[in-house]
């Protein structure tokens, strides 16, 4: 059984090459493209768990080809890039990327950094419910699956964590390292835009008016903090809302 499979996608042989061999012999099932539109057509026809994407590619570029593969699909993508300005990260999260690695990188780092996107930790409180549902929402942490006044919300994979770590710690204002090492892991910390862009995503994703958030609120010069309603029914706890028991 391998670890996952993994799809790369540079226009360089040598790097790619460097890249099979380092992600199978740490047990990867890996394939590659030379360029994002080669990379498109091979995930039409198979599935991968994650998508290492060089940003700087010619013809259909990296983040071209992250915005089209996240608008189909909800596969974890790493970005590759010389380019290490945050300016460059945040066009490469706002793309739909879960990470960001700055060539050059040593194979340990990017290894990390692939555990951290695939990781998938349950909670405490995940554990004891399938999900919960609150003001015409319904967050299935089982399925993974959000809905939103009736209709189904694609998240990426590390959106769906951030918000079940949010929920799963409602009304408790959480500290941006808190939130990141959560959710991305230990190696994690200071990379606050990540945060920044990952929030403004799932609020446009969740909240009726995402520039008046009703749910997810920054706590300034901290972090941020998932609001329950508290004006549930009687009989349900205004800090966990609704249940979902299966």
């Amino acid at each position: 059984m391998t670890e996952g499979r993994i799809l790369v996608v540079d226009d360089e042989p040598q790097i790619r090459r460097v890249l099979r061999s380092a992600l199978v012999s740490a047990g990867y099932e890996v394939a590659d493209a030379r360029n994002g539109e080669a990379a498109l057509e091979i995930l039409r026809a198979e599935k991968y768990d994650l998508l290492l994407l060089d940003v700087n590619m010619p013809g259909m570029d990296g983040l071209e080809a992250c915005r089209t593969v996240r608008s189909v699909s909800g596969i974890s993508i790493i970005m590759l890039t010389v380019l290490n300005g945050e300016t460059n990260k945040i066009a490469a999260l706002d793309a739909g990327a879960d990470d960001y690695v700055t060539k050059p990188f040593s194979t340990n780092e990017l290894l990390a950094r692939i555990r951290a996107v695939l990781r998938r930790t349950p909670s405490g409180k995940e554990a004891n419910s399938a999900g919960i549902k609150f003001e015409g929402i319904e967050i299935n942490f089982s399925a993974r699956k959000l809905v939103v006044r009736g209709k189904d919300v694609r998240l990426t994979p590390k959106e769906f964590d951030l918000l079940r770590y949010l929920v799963t710690n409602a009304n408790i204002p959480l500290a941006h390292r808190r939130i990141l090492q959560a959710v991305w892991g230990s190696d994690y910390g200071e990379e606050v835009e990540y945060l920044r862009v990952f929030i403004k995503q799932l609020r446009k994703k969740l909240e009726p008016e995402p520039a008046s958030p009703r749910y997810i609120f920054t706590e300034h010069w901290l972090g941020y903090r998932f609001q329950l309603p508290q004006d549930e029914p009687p009989g349900v706890s205004p800090s966990l809302g609704t249940v979902i028991t299966g």
